[in-house]
């Protein structure tokens, strides 16, 4: 029966969706547009459908002007990004990743704030062998952008072995499950046979539909303690219940999302509201059913209105809940009792369940490479070459080596050593804290720096937090280049958002646990107005400070931001 107190949007579709709907499934004209040598880019609908392939064009925008004043084509590079569930990837899996780095893109890696590996750099016409490649050693990344449920993350946290294991195993069937259905990805890039007939059974899309979603869908398993996936950030979040040392089910957070559109009141970040309880065996059915609904009522017409959050604030979340109940055909259970603390990392070595040790490093931002005084990629090749057990990449662009050995302990421990690879001891509470988006000079909506850039700004603060002798204070700080959220900087105690070359709005209060947004305290400033900002606050912090209070806790306390615990009062 249908739900009299929902209804779609009221407007025109938006170009995207005329695009979807002559794609014929993801298909559009993505073959010819592949093996035209002419140019190096592609046009904007077969760039709209490789986002569904998971890759975005983009070009070098340090050479832009350059290049324009010389009459040439942009620097046109391919961004790949593979689906890679719950961040894990066996040791042939990070060696093929390290090679198709150095073999087709700029010789860096980027582990992304969703668990997964990312290779910028890419020529056209080198990503089909690319591609090729990465399906070689069991990944793909079909869907890892686009109109669809996204990479679907887990907690990696080896401290807690078993019910890792099981929510791993969760994250991949979610992701199994809720991938496209159509065989273009298989047809254009690994050389399936193709299917003539757009009207195919073969070719429908049971659960998207021929339009897919309105905008991108995403979905994040935490365990507690640790919030080390931001679960409210995701369309669905999935709270592990541990009762009795088993895994009891989940509670079910929906709507969040850290996006917004600078300007735009009606755009904002959100977090996930908690509506319930399902067992295991039941989150697949579950999720299908939030995407129907996402389906059928995001709005398809302004596509900075599309996600589900808006869907949720629109229509209402009891009204949600009810329409969700009904295409379930069984209710959620009440919500079960859980406690977070924090949503960073535990670097370092820690021991497992089964006798085997793990190894959580510290990534600056993410970005695998060699530099002159710092052999990062080399000493993970190495440890990739020795290493039985597997990788896992952190919500928080960290990696764990993970299942070490015994006997290959001391080989790993020699590597690093040889190399200096960090575990973050020798960082400081800051710095392990920090999390950056790309930005400049690939990212097409970057208005400011931000991985470049805020190392040497975690610098600065670092001495004036020594001065205030809070140097070992742990302070959760993100940065973003424009307000898309790729690092949800909304979910910083500091929180930058680019608005142009040097200059980022300034949000304070997040909460450490990542279960509230900050609040907007200075706009478009640049670094010696951050400085001067932070610098009496950071001092009035360490004097007044309660016991075991936060930075975001306290900055709210002393009335410098107010409480932000839903978006749709973040802007007031």
């Amino acid at each position: 029966m249908a739900n009299n107190k929902l209804a779609p949007v009221d407007g025109p579709p938006s170009d995207v969706e005329r695009i979807k709907t002559e794609s014929n499934y993801l298909r559009g004209t993505l073959v010819e547009t592949l093996e035209d040598r002419i140019s190096a880019g592609i046009p904007d609908d077969d760039n709209r459908l490789m986002k569904f392939h998971g890759s975005y064009l983009q070009d070098d925008r340090d050479l832009r002007k350059e290049r324009q004043r010389s009459k040439l084509e942009a620097a046109y590079q391919f961004m790949l990004r593979v689906r890679l569930p719950g961040g894990v990837a066996t040791p042939d899996q990070w060696l093929m990743m390290d090679k198709l780095a150095y073999q087709y893109g700029n010789e860096t890696l980027k582990l992304t704030t969703r668990q997964t590996f990312q290779i910028h750099g890419i020529l056209k016409w080198n990503m089909k062998k690319t591609i090729q490649s990465i399906n070689e050693s069991l990944m793909d990344t079909v869907a890892a952008c686009g109109d669809v449920n996204r990479n679907v993350m887990c907690t990696p946290n080896p401290y807690q072995s078993q019910i890792h294991e099981e929510v791993y195993e969760w994250s991949k069937r979610l992701s199994d499950d809720l991938l496209p259905k159509t065989r273009a990805y298989y047809e254009m890039w690994l050389d399936e046979e193709k299917i003539m007939d757009s009207d195919s059974e073969d070719n429908a899309e049971p659960m998207y539909g021929e339009t897919y979603l309105p905008r991108k869908f995403k979905i994040g398993i935490a365990v507690p303690p640790s919030n080390d996936v931001d679960v409210f950030s995701q369309d669905i979040g999935l709270i592990a219940v541990i009762e009795d040392g088993k895994l009891a089910g989940f509670n079910v957070s929906l709507g969040g999302g850290m996006g917004m559109t600078h300007g735009d009141t009606a755009t904002y970040p959100q977090l996930g509201r908690i509506v319930g309880f399902c067992t295991p065996e039941k989150i697949v059915d579950l999720a299908e059913k939030v995407i129907t609904i996402q389906r059928d009522y995001g709005d398809r017409s302004v596509r900075k209105y599309a996600r589900f959050k808006y869907t949720i604030d629109r229509l209402g979340l009891e009204n949600i809940v009810e329409e969700l109940h009904s295409r379930l055909g069984w209710e959620l259970e009440e919500a079960r009792s859980y406690e977070f603390e924090s949503s960073g990392d535990r670097y370092g070595w820690s021991k497992g369940h089964n006798g085997r040790w793990h190894l959580n490093l510290f990534i600056q931002n993410g970005r695998i490479k060699d530099t002159e005084d710092y052999k990062l990629m080399t000493g993970l090749r190495e440890i990739a070459e020795l290493h039985t057990g597997e990788f896992r990449l952190s919500a928080n662009q960290n990696l764990i080596i993970s299942n070490i050995t015994t006997q290959k302990k001391k080989k790993v421990m020699e590597i690093v050593e040889k190399y200096g690879l960090t575990d973050g001891e020798n960082q400081s509470a800051l710095r392990r804290n920090s999390m950056a988006c790309v930005a400049f000079p690939t990212c097409g909506l970057a208005m400011a720096e931000s991985e470049r850039y805020l190392p040497s700004l975690v610098d600065k603060l670092e001495e004036l937090l020594d001065q205030s002798g809070l140097s070992d204070k742990e302070i959760i700080i993100r940065m973003a280049g424009c307000p898309n959220g790729c690092s949800r900087a909304a979910l910083g105690e500091i929180g930058f958002i680019g608005k142009a070359p040097g200059k980022y709005n300034m949000y304070l209060g997040a909460g450490f646990s990542g279960e509230r947004l900050s609040k907007m305290y200075k706009e478009n400033i640049g670094e010696e107005e951050i400085l001067e900002s932070l610098r009496p606050l950071f001092d009035q912090y360490a004097k007044e400070r309660e016991e075991n209070e936060h930075f975001g806790d306290f900055v709210i306390r002393a009335g410098y931001v107010e409480e932000v615990t839903s978006g749709t009062n973040f802007h007031r």
